[in-house]
């Protein structure tokens, strides 16, 4: 779908850790590098699967007012839960992608690529801080995501590709795939340096 049609120099970026395993595929199809940004949602302390907002890899975090108050996440818990995931994120960037230069550089095309979207909020935050990085063109490239995110997703980028698009009012992205589990940031780190060290 996306071969030919990006310009070389094009970087393909994951959100680990589930982004990691997709992007590493399309990597290497598409035979361009493959890094990270780091960006991780903001979950209540009780389940680690839904979030109200997300952490970027400079530091901002930005939370879903709507989404918070569904799940019934008070400012205290939201503070807290703030914290936790820029500490996630800190030590992330600092596992993955150490001795590194920035994400981006002025103009680059990025190939922002997940594991899925559901609602959106972790894509979108990564959006706004490559965007802010100097991120020129930005395509988003997911396997699965809710009909709502992909919208979303298309009025802040230039190209969104999904090959699984869902409707419905609940979407949860483990349920579009016959086999889910979460990755481990030890798989993340050795499918990075696989990447890397390819011709």
């Amino acid at each position: 779908m996306l071969e030919g049609r990006l310009p070389a120099g094009t970087r393909v970026l994951a959100i680990p850790a589930g982004g990691v395993p997709v992007a590493a595929e399309v990597a290497r199809a598409l035979r361009l590098p493959l890094d990270v940004a780091v960006v991780s949602k903001v979950t209540p302390s009780w389940n680690s699967e839904v979030g109200y907002g997300a952490v970027a890899f400079d530091g901002r975090a930005r939370l879903d007012a709507r989404a918070q108050a569904r799940l019934g996440v008070d400012d205290r818990e939201a503070r807290e839960g703030t914290r936790r995931t820029l500490e996630k994120v800190r030590r992330r960037v600092e596992a993955l992608r150490v001795g590194l230069g920035p994400v981006v550089a002025p103009g680059d095309t990025v190939l922002l690529v997940d594991d899925g979207l559901a609602s959106g909020t972790t894509m979108a935050v990564a959006v706004e801080a490559l965007r802010d990085a100097g991120a020129g063109r930005i395509v988003v490239a997911v396997p699965t995501g809710s009909a709502s995110a992909v919208r979303r997703l298309e009025s802040l980028v230039e190209e969104v590709d999904c090959a699984n698009v869902r409707s419905g009012w609940s979407f949860a992205v483990a349920d579009a795939y016959e086999t889910w589990s979460d990755v481990e940031e030890e798989a993340v780190r050795e499918a990075l340096a696989r990447s890397r060290a390819a011709p």
